[in-house]
C-alpha cells in the first residue's frame, strides 16, 4: 500500500523476454498487485512471468491474450482487472523497462492523495530530453503532443505519448473502457475521454530512459498520419459530447464559423490563382473576399481555442 491506498501496476508486454524480468524485480515492495498482460507474445515472455509468479504468489497476476490487441488493448485488460478488484490507484509501466521505478511514487502520489484524477509522466520537462530521446521520436512526440492539446482540451499537458500514468478507481469506473482506442494512440484517446468526463489531469516530470536494450516497433511515418486522423475524429467527438450534449458553450459557434470560413478560403484562393493566370491581374473584390474569409476564420479559430483553454483550466 501507498498512503493507505492499494496500488496496482499494469505491465503490458509483447515479446519482452529480455526485460520483463527487470521490470518485475525492480518493482517496489509496497506495490500490492503486479498485473502482467501478455499480448500474445511469440517469445518466452509468458514463461518468464510464470517463473516469477511462483516466487511472488498472488502478488503477481498473469493475464494472457488469445489474440494480439495492441498495447492499448493490453492496458485496458489490466484496467478492467484493477477496476473489478477495486484497486485505489492503477499505474501503467511498460514491459520494456523504459519507465524508471524511482519515478513511481512521483507519478502515483497526486492520485493517491486525491489531488488529481489522472497523472501522467512528462519526459520533455528535462532539459536533456533532446539529447536522450531519438530525434525522430522527439519531433514526432512533440507534433502529436500539440495535436493532442487541441483534441483533448488539456492545454497544460505535453508528452502525450508517454504511457507512464496513474489513474484513480473513479476514472476506471466512469469511463467505458471498451470504447478506448486499443493501439498506439491509446494515451491520446484516453486524454480526450477524460476531458469529456471533466476529470483533472496532472503532468509529472520523469526521466527519459532509452538504450537499455528495448526494441521500438513504432514507425513514425505510419503512426503520425494514423494518430493525426484519430485525433481529428476525437476532437469533433469531444466538442459534441462536452459542449453540446453534456453542456453548452458558445465556443461551438466560433469553431463552426472558423471551419466554415477557412474551408471557403481554399476554393477562393484557387479561384484567385486561376483568375491571375488567365487575366494577369486579380479583381479587388475577389482578393477582399479571400482576405475576409481567411482573417475572420483564423480569428474565430483562435477565439474558440482560447475559450476552450479557459474552460479547462480548472482540470489541472
Amino acid at each position: 500500500m501507498y498512503k493507505d491506498k492499494t496500488i496496482c501496476v499494469v505491465v503490458p508486454a509483447y515479446n519482452e523476454e529480455k526485460l520483463i524480468g527487470k521490470v518485475i524485480e525492480n518493482m517496489p515492495d509496497w506495490v500490492d498487485k503486479i498485473v502482467i498482460v501478455d499480448d500474445k507474445s511469440k517469445d518466452k515472455t509468458v514463461e518468464i512471468a510464470k517463473n516469477y509468479s511462483e516466487k511472488l504468489g498472488n502478488r503477481l497476476i498473469l493475464i494472457q491474450h488469445q489474440k494480439n490487441q495492441g498495447v492499448g488493448g493490453a492496458i485496458i485488460t489490466g484496467y478492467k482487472w484493477a477496476r473489478d478488484n477495486k484497486m485505489n490507484v492503477t499505474v501503467v509501466m511498460a514491459g520494456d523497462a523504459q519507465m524508471d521505478p524511482e519515478d513511481l511514487p512521483i507519478i502515483l502520489e497526486p492520485v493517491a492523495l486525491g489531488k488529481t484524477d489522472y497523472a501522467k509522466g512528462n519526459r520533455l520537462f528535462t532539459g536533456g530530453a533532446w539529447k536522450i530521446i531519438p530525434k525522430i521520436r522527439y519531433l514526432g512526440n512533440s507534433s502529436l503532443s500539440l495535436l493532442t492539446k487541441i483534441a483533448s482540451g488539456y492545454w497544460h499537458v505535453a508528452d502525450s505519448q508517454t504511457g507512464y500514468t496513474a489513474t484513480s478507481l473513479k476514472v476506471l469506473q466512469t469511463l467505458d473502457l471498451d470504447k478506448i482506442y486499443k493501439r498506439y494512440g491509446m494515451p491520446n484517446d484516453m486524454l480526450v475521454r477524460l476531458n469529456a468526463a471533466n476529470f483533472s489531469v496532472r503532468d509529472v516530470p520523469i526521466k527519459p530512459v532509452y538504450n537499455i536494450g528495448e526494441i521500438s516497433r513504432i514507425k513514425p511515418t505510419k503512426v503520425i498520419p494514423t494518430l493525426s486522423l484519430l485525433l481529428l475524429k476525437r476532437f469533433f467527438w469531444r466538442l459534441k459530447e462536452k459542449y453540446i450534449i453534456r453542456d453548452f458553450h458558445p465556443l461551438i459557434f466560433f469553431y463552426f464559423l472558423a471551419f466554415l470560413l477557412l474551408g471557403a478560403s481554399l476554393p477562393l484562393f484557387i479561384r484567385l490563382i486561376c483568375i491571375w493566370v488567365q487575366k494577369g491581374h486579380i479583381p479587388p473584390i475577389n482578393a477582399l473576399a479571400w482576405m475576409f474569409s481567411i482573417s475572420i476564420g483564423l480569428q474565430s479559430l483562435f477565439f474558440a481555442m482560447w475559450f476552450d483553454m479557459e474552460y479547462n483550466k480548472r482540470l489541472k
